[in-house]
């Protein structure tokens, strides 16, 4: 039996993951990327995801604090950025500074868990889950730092990494459509907007009920399907874009060589 089409993660999330009802679905999500049982308490106001007539960015994002007080920044983006890195450090300084009120001090910095969810290529590695973190390593010992006593006491941390930011990856279309475990299983999903039979992760369940296009009204189908086939153009246009600068620059590096080879040879 062919499985049946769902809803796209980027949609859902703007759409209908906000619900309280449905924060099983991100719960599930989050506990088997980050390894550990995830509970949502509420979602945080982004600006980014206001509604705007004029708005067609293919960049969705989604902040969520959990039970232990930490904010999770869910991100997902068709489109390929070159200063992608340096944008997802400025967003989550920017999502910390924001959640701080002045007087507050130092020590009430919010721990924050960044998500990328990227459907273009970036950068090079051949995994399609990478994490990022902080820890400071001496460069005689190569011990890690850690925390003092009185230090890990009183914040009930023992590394400085589980103060600051972290980053998840997800370079989705490198992924091979074989599920491995768990989490591959949610990737499978991101990928292909399909959840087989016998895929057991936490959350899919919840995700094949909600994520059903056979659920959404008339009016809810029609927008969705203009924004699949939105996403469809700016995709079309991006990888059109990066052709023309590819072919443009194959036709400069072929006319200097020709401009090249008749000047040396006269």
């Amino acid at each position: 039996m062919t499985a049946r089409k769902l809803i796209s993660f980027d949609w859902a999330l703007k759409k209908l993951l906000r619900s309280k009802a449905n924060y099983e679905v991100l719960e599930g999500f989050l506990s088997e990327l980050l390894k550990d049982d995830i509970e949502i308490l509420e979602i945080l106001e982004s600006e980014s995801n206001r509604e705007h007539p004029l708005d067609k960015s293919n960049r969705l994002d989604l902040k969520v604090k959990n039970q232990k007080g930490e904010m999770i920044l869910i991100e997902v983006q068709y489109e390929r950025e070159f200063d992608f890195f340096q944008r997802i450090l400025f967003g989550a300084s920017k999502a910390i500074v924001e959640h701080m009120a002045k007087s507050d001090p130092y020590e009430d910095v919010i721990k924050l868990i960044s998500v990328s969810i990227l459907y273009f290529d970036l950068g090079q590695g051949r995994d399609y889950v990478y994490h990022g973190q902080t820890r400071f390593v001496g460069t005689h010992y190569h011990d890690e730092l850690l925390l003092s006593d009185k230090q890990q006491q009183y914040f009930g941390k023992q590394s400085p990494h589980e103060i600051y930011p972290e980053y998840y990856l997800l370079k989705i279309n490198q992924f091979d459509d074989v599920a491995r475990d768990t989490l591959d299983e949610w990737i499978y999903f991101l990928k292909n907007e399909e959840i087989k039979d016998g895929f057991r992760a936490r959350g899919l369940s919840r995700a094949k009920e909600v994520l059903d296009v056979m659920n959404l009204s008339e009016k809810e189908r029609i927008a969705y399907e203009w924004h699949i086939e939105e996403v469809r153009y700016q995709i079309s246009m991006d990888r059109s874009r990066f052709l023309d600068g590819l072919f443009e620059g194959r036709n400069e590096g072929l006319n200097e060589g020709l401009a090249k080879g008749k000047a040396e040879g006269k």
